[in-house]
């Protein structure tokens, strides 16, 4: 197999090493060049091709997201967005994937070398997601931002909530619950936008950095007829109310007396992210059973795969987004692998499902 050529954008001498031995320290993968702002990587893309671009932000005579406007216009890739992750980016972020970025990670503010380098599975795991990503599916709709890949030991949903805990009393309402990875920001807006405003109550899990999750909630607010904000703990789940779980925050579903609620709770990585699909897809088994829409979507991974089945076994109508409209079919694809999807559906098909789920 062909390893995936990567050319590294950015104005720091010490990123563009960093990054490069990172990478060709990294089976499957090589820098085949480097380039200190998009005017030399222009003439550079004259003659190679490379299969994902690393892309810094603030960089001299073009800055990124200019060459990034230029290049999905003119010469398209799979593009990774690498700079400081801070609230103060956030609009930048938005901006960023709404041109066709395909993954965002975050590049320290200090200790350059030992920071960059302990981020090696971020950044590695992010190429690979880019460089399966279909760049056709990025123009559905206007992008916020993607997770960041947590490195850490892959714990199941079993740290936070117990498997088999008994399924609680029938709820009052309906519940839509939804998981989302890489590609799932432009995907989501696509469904969130076509939403009615008396639609079931929605939960989301779209794997996503903390500073971000706040401005991901405002942009699909702001596109529908559906009230949309990131979760609180507490907030109680109803008809035409979307709450997205925070970043670096599970999201569980709480059935009190037929009320559903959600609890924000902090605990380990699952399945190495924090929000975890899994985590959300189990409480809703245990919470809403029959009475539930679950979705998986795009992404790369197997996060919400077990949590799906599990929804399916107690009687959920599940859902997968289909091949050919996700950017990476890596999540809904091992959810059908594992026997929890009972129906496969384009993302178009998706959204009238979701109208028509009363």
């Amino acid at each position: 197999m062909s390893k995936i050529k990567v050319l590294v954008i950015d104005d720091s001498a010490i990123v563009r090493q960093v990054l490069s031995t990172i990478i060709n320290k990294t089976s499957g993968m090589e820098v085949i060049d480097t380039a200190s702002d998009p005017i030399f990587a222009l003439k550079k893309l004259e003659n190679i091709r490379p299969d994902v671009i690393i892309l810094d932000v603030e960089m001299p005579r073009m800055d990124g997201l200019t060459f990034l406007k230029k290049l999905m216009k003119e010469n398209p890739f799979p593009v990774v967005m690498c700079y400081t992750l801070t609230q103060k980016f956030s609009e930048t972020s938005i901006k960023a994937l709404s041109l066709g970025a395909v993954e965002i990670v975050g590049k320290p503010t200090s200790n350059l070398k030992q920071e960059l380098g302990a981020q090696k599975k971020l950044i590695t795991d992010a190429i690979r997601a880019a460089a399966k990503a279909k760049i056709s599916n990025l123009s559905i709709s206007p992008k916020t931002p993607p997770t960041i890949i947590n490195v850490q030991k892959k714990e199941t949903a079993d740290v936070i909530l117990p498997k088999f805990a008994p399924v609680q009393s029938t709820p009052s309402n309906k519940l839509i619950a939804i998981g989302a990875s890489t590609g799932g920001t432009q995907a989501l807006e696509f469904v969130i936008s076509a939403l009615k405003k008396d639609t079931p109550g929605i939960v989301i899990v779209q794997h996503m950095p903390k500073a971000f999750t706040a401005a991901f909630s405002a942009r699909l607010n702001s596109v529908s007829e559906a009230y949309v904000k990131e979760a609180e703990n507490g907030d109680m789940i109803e008809a035409g109310k979307v709450l997205i779980a925070p970043g670096d925050k599970h999201m569980i579903v709480e059935n009190r007396s037929g009320k559903l609620y959600v609890s924000i709770k902090g605990g380990p990585l699952v399945n190495r992210h924090r929000p975890s699909v899994d985590v959300l897809f189990r409480s809703v088994a245990q919470s809403a059973a029959k009475e539930t829409l679950g979705i998986i979507m795009t992404g790369m991974g197997d996060d919400g795969a077990n949590g799906m089945k599990e929804m399916f076994d107690v009687g959920a109508f599940t859902l997968a987004q289909d091949e050919e409209s996700c950017v990476v079919f890596g999540m809904p694809a091992v959810a059908i692998e594992r026997g929890g999807v009972k129906q496969i559906s384009s993302l178009k098909e998706i959204s009238k499902i979701i109208n028509t789920f009363n």
